[in-house]
Formats: structure tokens, C-alpha cells, sequence
């Protein structure tokens, strides 16, 4: 996986739009979006790959995702694919995908991965006694599997949906979503990702809709998380410039095992964000 950084001090002050997370902090929206797109469109050079193939969940950051990709490589270079499970009953993600597929101009695939998931339950001896993080997580794999083929089979690059906010938490599946070429939106906090995505006029309807990786039915990023985005990337930001968390956790009133439980992801996911360790020689 290659992550896309920015410096610190890329975060500059510009008449655009204020960070709705910290007052005095503004976000060079034209300034990322241009460096995100010059980021694309390289690596899918370097590689000499044909194009891209994006998972497109019907949510926020995919969505961004595709607008960006396409502004990239041109709406005939890119491939999105919406991967639901009928087993669950999320309709309008697929209207929604479907829809911002249309207005970019993108060829788009519905693939209901449902069948190869009941299939794995039914081979697996123990599978119908797996819970719902567990059979979650191989359905993210069963997706990254397919997006893979068409990468394989058409010469692209799978094109990363993951924000910086869900990357520092290890909030996505190991070789699952976690599983793609390049990270685009990597460097970007999740309240970030709504910034820019109001700025390149994205519907309203996708950017306030609750975030979730439908992984089972009624499952929410913030419910699961049990905070906010906005004070999750607080508290980000706050752990990233080595800044006083306990200030925050005060103001905002979150409770400690709220607060703990966001901290301590960043620790206990880092083998997420890392190659798989072997034997120093």
C-alpha cells in the first residue's frame, strides 16, 4: 500500500474555506485537490497501468474518491464497482453509487457478492458460528478479491477509499479495504474528506449521510466508534502535534472509556499500517 502524505506546514492559510475542526486552522481545499490529482494521475503512469477501478460504496469517501480519479485519468480510464450483500437491506447505497457513476461518467458494475459470501459460510465448518466483526471482515475481502480481478484483467490500479482518520484508528479490514494500490484521500481527515467534497460540489445527500462499510445490518462508523467524526479528528489532530488530549476530553465532555477506547486503536492497529514483520538476519 502506498500512503499519500503531506507536510504539516502544506496545511496553510488560505482564503478558501475554514477547517470546521479548529477555528483558526484553514484548509487549502484547491491546494490538496491539485496535488491529490497530480498524485493519481503519476502513480497510474509510473505503473503503466490503463486506469483505475474503484469500489464504490455509495458513501462519501468513495465518492470523493471517483470525482478526483476522474479529474485525473479522464471518465473512459475508470471502472466503478458497487459490491452489496442483498443480505442486507442498504437499497439506496446502490442508488446512490449508481447515480455518481452516471454523473461522472464512468462505466459501472453491480456485483452482489451475497452468494460468495453464503458459499464461504457453508464450505468453512465453523462459519454459520462466526459473529458479525468476523463475517465482516471476510466480506471486505471478498471485495477487495473483486476489484482485484478487474485490476488484473483490464491493466488498473485499485484506487484506495481510506481517510487519514480511518487509517491512524486501523478502522478498516487487513487485506480487505485495506488491501489497494494507492490511498488517494490517505492524508485527509475524515472532516477534511466533507470539506473538500462540499467544495468540488458533491451532493449534500452523500456528504451527510452516516458513514458505514455495510458490514452488517444497521452497523454505523460513529455508532461503532462511539464518537463523532469531528471529535475524533479533534483528538487526532491533538495526538498528532504531541498537544494536551485531556484539555479536549474535558471541554468536550467524553466520557473515559470513550476517549480510551479511540486512543488505543492507534497503538493496537499499528501492525495494519506496517509490512508483515520477519526475523531480523
Amino acid at each position: 500500500i502506498q500512503l499519500y502524505t503531506m507536510k504539516n506546514n502544506d496545511i496553510e492559510k488560505t482564503n478558501i474555506e475554514k477547517s470546521k475542526i479548529f477555528p483558526q486552522l484553514v484548509f487549502p481545499l484547491e491546494k490538496h485537490k491539485n496535488k491529490i490529482i497530480e498524485f493519481i494521475r503519476n502513480k497510474i503512469n509510473e505503473s503503466n497501468a490503463s486506469g483505475a477501478i474503484i469500489g464504490l460504496s455509495g458513501g462519501i469517501d468513495s465518492t470523493l474518491v471517483a470525482h478526483l480519479t476522474v479529474e485525473a485519468l479522464g471518465k473512459d480510464s475508470v471502472i466503478g464497482i458497487h459490491l452489496p450483500d442483498s443480505n442486507l437491506v442498504r437499497n439506496k447505497d446502490k442508488l446512490d453509487a449508481e447515480k455518481q457513476a452516471k454523473s461522472l461518467g464512468i462505466e459501472f458494475k453491480t456485483i452482489d457478492i451475497s452468494e460468495i459470501l453464503n458459499s464461504f459460510m457453508d464450505v468453512i465448518p465453523d462459519g454459520n458460528q462466526s459473529d458479525n466483526r468476523t463475517k465482516g471482515n471476510l466480506k471486505a475481502r471478498i471485495r477487495m478479491a473483486i476489484l482485484y480481478f478487474y485490476a488484473n484483467s483490464f491493466n488498473k490500479m485499485v484506487i484506495g477509499t481510506g481517510n487519514r482518520t480511518e487509517i491512524l484508528l486501523g478502522y478498516y479490514t487487513k487485506y480487505g479495504d485495506g488491501g489497494v494500490d494507492i490511498l488517494p484521500i490517505g492524508n485527509l481527515y475524515k472532516t477534511e474528506v466533507r470539506a473538500l467534497s462540499r467544495y468540488l460540489g458533491i451532493s449534500e445527500e452523500i456528504i451527510s449521510k452516516a458513514p458505514s462499510a455495510g458490514l452488517w445490518e444497521g452497523q454505523t462508523d460513529e455508532e461503532e466508534l462511539g464518537l463523532s467524526y469531528e471529535l475524533i479528528d479533534q483528538m487526532l489532530i491533538a495526538y498528532e502535534n504531541n498537544e494536551n488530549l485531556t484539555i479536549i476530553q474535558k471541554n468536550k465532555e467524553i466520557s473515559d472509556v470513550k476517549f480510551n477506547n479511540i486512543l488505543s486503536r492507534i497503538p493496537l492497529n499499528l501492525h495494519k499500517r506496517k509490512t508483515p514483520p520477519n526475523p531480523i538476519a
